[in-house]
């Protein structure tokens, strides 16, 4: 908000009943907690200066003084303070609402008129809508400019039913088993913002959540809110024991009445449409009952604390991720205040760039962060819209608004690699059985006609490489596929393909040709080259191995993108392997490292006498070749280049090996030690025998072999 006062204001606010003063004009803001995005650092004109009365108690991290709160020596806090701290807010949030249908059922069970009436309001206008649809299928016009005439119309609807159904259409935007495309980008759209409601409201909710007048708490406080949503607004204030500059989140009156009567109309809907429509097979009422759960955790300003302090713990280790501070004295049910941070919306490049930082290199941060969310912890934030990441002036990367996170179950974390890898190769019949591990489908659903589907789009989208795919492309041809199968997406993946989608729209801001799946190649590189787990070293063999031939030019490229992980190192790479290739379970893979090996010293062999007769003295290749101006190898010219071309790979591969980060020669002291295990030996006797084989096959075939005319092929 710009300044518009040159003077400031200052007065104490007074204990009478809230509401008598004059009305403010206020206007609609994009988020919560986008405040920090856009807002200027606080100036005595932009913020209400409070004149002290009562005082809280100190908080945790500071020892009290007499009269008022205390002077924090220092922003950190003891830990054991801190879950001090959080367990007085916790108290404080005991009897926060959480979602339950029965309870909803008891609730407004019993109040038939009250039902009624916001029963007629919502039904009016999706039953308008509803018949306008039908009107369309009826008439024959299903074209994709009626489709998103219509999405644009249910856009509108929903913002004007309110934030049940602002949250309600985000989620479907998420939904490509529910809804087609039309319909998805445009509840994409979809912005939670609302009018603000009476800054004396606000007021009066922190005074009586927190339990002490406000000039005890804060020293200034905007006038105004910074930024409003469905849920609730926020207030840039500065705590008066510290000076701190906090974020505070006032939760809207009635909220939770509004939502759950919502929510108990919205369930009778869904068993409505499970029972009568049978063009929507997933369960409609889980579905509900999913988004019910979620938007009630965000009425608990608690819990999103403790996500915060979660999300924090996981991923702001790394140097360019920041995630504020939850202040646990200061935090109830309905009012969050956390560390204000300074920042630029990533979708503002113009602003960004004018601080000498990248929108691209941000993005990626985003990017390598939320992969480790996504894949590597499991946890992640389940609303990465652009005003809820920001970047600060220093460079890094600052998540906001932890309301709504996910989980991903172990299982699919390896199991989307793993389909990473079948795209790659092109194996759309393992891509669809994945869908079993994935939970995209039940174990009895034949999977054989959606393999064709598979194949069809992808052979399409896949002209070039998987690298070069952009990932919204991706997600609209998967939701193609599933809109026609019976697919039942869970939540977690639909929020992970919402999550890329939203960080790949905001690099196609700075670089029309981005590709995100590009951007998380060194991840996934690393991922397979270092993780132990069974499924993912099964996952590289089956990219590394193909007919019984190694793919050294994917080894070399998956080096070559793992080294662009900072955290990669080549000793996290060899051991993994050489513990699956000497296990009980690795004689499939010693058969094909038996045949390679094989391949490799001959190429390495012949590579070296090549070399070694090209450097002779010219007057010395005649006597060495016999005469023959071919040279004294009988090969012919492509099985010369095949050879020279595989020991050169051999030669890259091990030059990224020794160049990687924290590579030393004594990593491979344990290599040594297990091949003197007893597998081993015999897997060397077996390398041994097979190099001598090949070597005598190919002398005796110099020996018997017409010389290849020069230059053939």
């Amino acid at each position: 908000m710009a300044a518009t006062a040159a003077a400031a204001v200052s007065f104490s606010l007074p204990s009478a009943p809230r509401g008598l003063g004059p009305r403010r004009r206020r206007r609609r803001a994009p988020s919560l907690l986008r405040a920090a995005s856009t807002a200027a650092p606080p100036s005595p004109d932009l913020s209400i200066q409070l004149s002290p009365r009562a005082s809280p108690p100190a908080p945790a991290n500071g020892a009290a003084t007499a009269g008022g709160p205390p002077v924090a020596a220092s922003f950190a806090r003891d830990r054991a303070e801190d879950l001090q701290a959080e367990a007085r807010a916790m108290s404080r949030a005991a009897g926060a609402t959480v979602y339950s249908p029965e309870l909803l059922a008891a609730r407004y069970g019993s109040r038939p008129f009250k039902v009624a009436l916001r029963a007629a309001e919502v039904l009016s206008k999706l039953g308008a809508f509803g018949v306008k649809l039908l009107l369309d299928e009826r008439s024959g016009d299903s074209s994709s400019a009626k489709r998103r005439a219509r999405a644009v119309e249910l856009r509108t609807i929903l913002t004007r039913l309110g934030p049940t159904f602002v949250k309600i259409g985000q989620g479907l935007s998420t939904r490509p088993d529910l809804c087609p495309a039309e319909y998805l980008e445009e509840l994409a759209e979809l912005q939670d913002s609302l009018p603000t409601f009476p800054d004396e409201e606000a007021f009066a909710c922190i005074e009586s959540e927190l339990g002490f007048p406000l000039d005890s708490i804060y020293s200034t406080i905007s006038p105004s809110p910074i930024a409003a949503a469905s849920l609730g607004q926020v207030y840039k204030a500065r705590l008066k024991y510290s000076g701190k500059l906090v974020a505070v989140k006032v939760q809207r009156p009635g909220i939770e009445d509004a939502i759950g009567l919502d929510f108990y109309l919205l369930r009778g809907l869904g068993f409505l449409i499970n029972k009568y429509v049978d063009i929507v097979t997933s369960d409609v009422v889980a579905l509900m009952d999913e988004f019910a759960r979620r938007v009630f955790q965000e009425l608990n300003y608690v819990q999103e604390g403790q996500n915060a302090r979660r999300f924090k713990k996981l991923y702001a280790d790394k140097q360019d991720v920041l995630v504020p501070d939850i202040f646990w004295d200061y935090t109830s049910a309905k009012v969050l205040t956390m560390e204000w941070i300074e920042g630029v919306k990533l979708n503002q490049q113009a602003a960004i760039e004018s601080q000498g930082l990248k929108v691209l290199d941000l993005v990626n941060i985003g990017i390598q962060c939320s992969l480790r969310q996504l894949l590597e912890y499991g946890y992640f934030h389940a609303d990465p819209h652009p005003g809820n990441i920001l970047a600060t002036p220093e460079g890094k990367l600052a998540f906001l608004d932890f309301g709504m996170m996910s989980e991903t179950p172990e299982d699919a974390r390896v199991a989307i690699i793993g389909h990473v890898v079948h795209l790659v190769n092109r194996d759309y019949e393992a891509m669809a059985r994945d869908y079993y591990a994935l939970d995209f489908l039940e174990p009895d659903v034949d999977v054989s006609p959606i393999v064709p589907a598979l194949k069809n789009f992808f052979d399409d989208a896949l002209n070039a490489t998987v690298s070069e795919l952009n990932f919204k492309t991706i997600v609209d041809g998967l939701g193609a596929v599933l809109y026609q199968y019976p697919f039942n997406v869970p939540a977690y993946y639909a929020l992970i393909l919402r999550s890329l989608t939203v960080l790949e729209g905001l690099a196609l801001y700075a670089d029309p040709d981005f590709k995100v799946l590009a951007a998380s190649y060194p991840y996934f590189a690393k991922r397979l080259l270092t993780d132990p787990n069974p499924y993912l070293r099964d996952a590289l063999i089956e990219l590394l191995f193909k007919d019984g031939r190694f793919r050294w030019n994917r080894l070399e490229n998956l080096l070559v993108q793992g080294r662009q992980d900072r955290e990669f190192a080549a000793k996290d790479a060899l051991q993994p392997v050489l513990k699956l290739l000497l296990g009980p379970d690795g004689e499939e893979l010693r058969v094909l490292v038996v045949k390679e090996a094989v391949r490799v010293t001959e190429a390495i062999t012949i590579g070296t006498l090549i070399d070694s007769y090209n450097s002779a003295p010219e007057f010395l290749k005649p006597l060495i070749s016999s005469g023959n101006p071919a040279g004294p190898f009988k090969f012919s010219e492509a099985e010369r280049e095949q050879m020279m071309e595989l020991r050169d790979q051999v030669f890259r591969v091990w030059g990224l090996l020794r160049s990687s980060n924290n590579f030393d020669p004594s990593l491979l002291q344990p290599i040594v030690q297990v091949l003197q295990e007893p597998e081993a030996r015999v897997l060397g006797s077996r390398v041994a025998g097979g190099v001598t084989q090949r070597l005598a096959a190919r002398l005796l075939q110099q020996l018997l072999r017409t010389p290849p005319a020069p230059g053939s092929s």
